[in-house]
């Protein structure tokens, strides 16, 4: 199989088309997400962000063009191959997505019992690393979700998210229902996480319509606007943008 070289970038979006019936949901997009980087990807709903995030983890096949992540092509994968490179992937999903029955130690050991041999000793260890990485007490560490806060259950799904070591973090409107306070928290993690893993180059995709943590957090900004592409553009330039389309959304 084909390996491209991904040095200088984690994915890369082909002439992108992804056609559903007769509605066209991504239209010929092209970018690249820098490795090693934080990029959000922005636009209102119905933009296509959530369509672009399941081509990232192959759950759907584009109708033309590619998506190369780390350096494969995604359609082409297996589904036993692509089941086996999702490992390279971590997801913090919109709700956190935690096992409802599981304790917090539980739901952080959940893959590394599913997808590693490490022994019982060596779980509790790792556990105790990912809790100390996102800031989560000792005290939550038996408790169930029911029972810790909103802001908490974001730090135990990072810390499940993080147990495999991956070198793509996706995060799915991470803020979304949260009250400022909380908000400001799991922006901060984000960097945080991004800053602690800067030596093995951890790239960060953050689906997003926050404006105001976007440019707080972000290394480079992607709009979409009705499947297409309409600035992929550091943060700094992005702030900047003359485009109508975005000055109307950042002033929003």
């Amino acid at each position: 199989m084909n390996i491209r070289d991904h040095d200088e970038y984690a994915i890369e979006f082909n002439n992108l088309t992804k056609v559903f019936g007769e509605h066209t949901v991504l239209n010929d997009l092209s970018f690249k997400v820098h490795r090693g980087k934080i990029t959000t990807i922005l636009g209102f709903s119905g933009a296509g962000k959530s369509t672009l995030l399941k081509h990232i983890l192959g759950l759907i096949k584009p109708t033309s063009g590619e998506v190369i992540v780390l350096g494969r092509d995604i359609a082409e994968l297996s589904e036993l191959r692509i089941r086996e490179f999702r490992k390279k992937f971590g997801m913090l999903f919109q709700y956190a997505a935690l096992f409802d029955s599981l304790s917090t130690f539980e739901n952080i050991a959940f893959p590394l019992r599913e997808f590693t041999k490490l022994k019982e000793i060596e779980i509790q260890g790792k556990v105790g690393e990912l809790m100390k990485a996102v800031g989560l007490a000792e005290h939550s560490i038996h408790k169930l979700p029911s029972e810790i806060s909103g802001g908490m259950r974001k730090r135990v799904g990072l810390a499940r998210a993080l147990a495999l070591e991956p070198e793509i973090m996706l995060y799915d409107e991470p803020t979304t229902g949260l009250d400022p306070i909380t908000t400001k928290m799991v922006n901060d993690l984000i960097k945080e996480t991004a800053k602690n893993n800067v030596d093995k180059r951890m790239t960060s995709v953050i689906i997003s319509h926050d404006v105001e943590a976007t440019l707080k957090i972000s290394d480079y900004v992607a709009f979409l606007e009705n499947g297409q592409m309409v600035e992929h553009l550091p943060v700094n330039e992005f702030r900047k943008s003359q485009n109508p389309i975005i000055r109307r959304f950042l002033e929003l």
